[in-house]
C-alpha cells in the first residue's frame, strides 16, 4: 500500500516508492529505495525534500498515530475534555518562579529525600515501621516545589542515576501525583492524599528479592508473580503501620490496575477502579519508561507521552491521561524536537503556553550537521511561524549530555 507522508516522519526500515521532488533536486541516483540505515534517513532529510510516498508492502509503516489523528486535535481534546479548568482557573498551574530558578531548590530536595527514601525501604525490608515523620515532612518539601513551578523536580528526577531507580522513582511519582491532582481541581487534602500515595506505593517492593528488582533479562513466570506480589505487600504494611488514610492504601493496593480489567492484583476495571489509583498508574508508567535502569535505558519523555497515548484506550483512564499531558505537556521538559527550519532543539519550559508551542532552545543544525549557538525560542510568541515537526532522539544524531541544555551542567 502507498502512503504519502512528511519526510519527519520517515525511518529506517521503510521502502521509499516516489520522492516528492524531481529527480533533479534529490541526491540519490534512483526514486525506489529501502531507508536500510540512518545515513540514508538523514540523506533525505538533508536534501530538502519535504514529502515521500512510501510503499508498506514492502517496507515499515508509520508509526501510529496518537489516540487523535494529530497532535493539534489531541490538544484540542484535551482542552475540551478538561474545559471546566481555565487558563485563569486558581487550579491552573502557575508558576511562582522560573524553572531556573526553581531547578536549585528541586536539586536540594531531591539530594535530601535520597537517604530518608533508602531508609524507609530499608526499614520496610527488615520489617520495622517506618517513620512517617520524615515521609510527610518529604511530601511537604515536594509539595511546595511543585506550587513554585510543578515542571522543575519532575524534570528534573529523571536525570537519576540508573542505580537510584527503585528509591527516587517515589519521589518522582509523588511530584507528579501532586501536580496532577491540583490541575484536576482536587482540595488540598486530597492533593496531599495524592502526594502521600505517590511516595509510598511501591513500599511492597522492599519485600521483592533484589535479583528479581535489578534482574536485566525477563521476568519467568515464578519471578513475576512475586513481583506482581509488591502492591499487596505494600498495602498489607501500611494497614499495620496505622494511621494511614484510605485513598493513599487504596492506590498503593490497585496503581496496577487497568481500566480494561487486565491489570493487577485484583482485576479491577473502569470505574471499579478509584481516582487515586487511576492517577498513580498515569504516574507510574510514565516515570518508569523515561527512567533509565541497569538493564534499559529510558525513552524521552516525548515519546513516552506518544506510546502512552497509544496504549491509553485499555491501560488508563482517557480522562485522567488527558489531564496529565496538560501536566507535563505533549513535549515535557527535555524532549528534543525538529523544528521546522530544519534545526534540532530541546524543550526548556512548558508554563501557560500552548502544548504544541513550548519554549525551546535551538541548538542543532540538521543541514549542517553540526552544534549552532543555543537560541532560545518561544513557539508561541505572536507571528513565530516556526513549530515542531518531529520528536527526534539525541543518539541517533551522535548527541550527549542535551539535559544541559536545560538542567545545567551540576546533577
Amino acid at each position: 500500500m502507498r502512503k504519502r507522508v512528511p519526510v519527519a516522519e520517515l525511518k529506517v526500515g521503510m521502502f521509499i516508492d516516489e520522492l516528492c521532488a524531481s529527480w533533479m533536486e534529490h541526491p540519490f541516483w534512483r526514486s525506489r529505495f529501502p531507508i536500510k540505515n540512518e545515513d540514508i534517513l538523514r540523506r533525505i532529510v538533508d536534501s530538502g525534500i519535504r514529502e515521500a510516498w512510501i510503499d508498506t508492502g514492502l517496507g515499515a509503516d508509520v508509526d501510529p498515530p496518537i489516540p487523535a489523528t494529530s497532535v493539534e486535535e489531541m490538544e484540542a481534546e484535551v482542552d475540551q475534555q478538561l474545559g471546566r479548568v481555565s487558563r485563569d482557573s486558581s487550579v491552573e498551574r502557575k508558576a511562582r518562579t522560573s524553572l531556573t530558578e526553581e531547578l536549585s531548590e528541586a536539586r536540594a530536595i531531591l539530594h535530601r529525600a535520597k537517604p530518608a527514601l533508602v531508609s524507609m525501604f530499608a526499614e520496610a525490608r527488615m520489617g520495622r515501621a517506618i517513620d512517617t515523620g520524615a515521609v510527610d515532612a518529604l511530601v511537604d518539601e515536594i509539595s511546595a516545589s511543585v506550587s513554585r513551578n510543578a515542571s522543575a523536580l519532575i524534570s528534573l528526577s529523571r536525570l537519576r542515576h540508573a542505580d537510584d531507580y527503585t528509591y527516587m522513582h517515589s519521589a518522582a511519582v509523588c511530584a507528579m501525583m501532586i501536580a496532577l491532582a491540583r490541575q484536576t481541581g482536587a482540595d488540598e487534602r486530597s492533593v496531599r492524599e495524592a502526594g502521600l500515595a505517590g511516595m509510598m506505593h511501591d513500599l511492597g517492593k522492599a519485600r521483592v528479592p533484589l535479583e528479581i528488582l535489578n534482574k536485566p533479562g525477563a521476568l519467568t513466570d515464578a519471578e513475576f508473580a512475586q513481583m506482581k506480589s509488591h502492591p499487596r505487600f505494600g498495602h498489607d504494611m501500611l494497614v499495620a503501620l496505622g494511621g494511614i488514610d484510605s485513598p493513599v492504601l487504596d492506590a498503593c493496593l490497585h496503581h496496577h490496575e487497568k481500566i480494561d480489567g487486565t491489570g493487577y492484583p485484583d482485576g479491577l476495571a473502569g470505574d471499579g477502579i478509584s481516582l487515586i489509583a487511576r492517577m498513580a498508574a498515569v504516574c507510574d508508567v510514565y516515570d518508569a519508561i523515561t527512567s533509565n535502569r541497569p538493564y534499559k535505558a529510558g525513552w524521552s519523555p516525548a515519546e513516552s507521552i506518544r506510546r502512552m497515548a497509544e496504549w491509553q484506550k485499555g491501560h488508563f483512564d482517557p480522562n485522567v491521561f488527558r489531564a496529565f499531558v496538560k501536566t507535563v505537556g505533549i513535549y515535557p521538559i527535555g524532549s528534543i524536537v525538529r523544528l521546522a527550519c530544519t534545526r534540532l532543539a530541546v524543550v526548556i519550559e512548558i508554563g501557560e503556553r500552548p502544548l504544541l508551542r513550548p519554549l525551546v532552545k535551538a541548538f542543532y543544525s540538521t543541514h549542517n550537521k553540526t552544534q549552532i549557538e543555543p537560541e532560545a525560542i518561544d513557539l508561541a510568541a505572536p507571528g513565530c511561524t516556526n513549530k515542531i515537526v518531529g520528536i527526534e532522539d539525541a543518539q541517533d544524531w551522535g548527541l550527549a549530555h542535551t539535559d544541559d541544555l536545560w538542567a545545567g551542567r551540576e546533577r
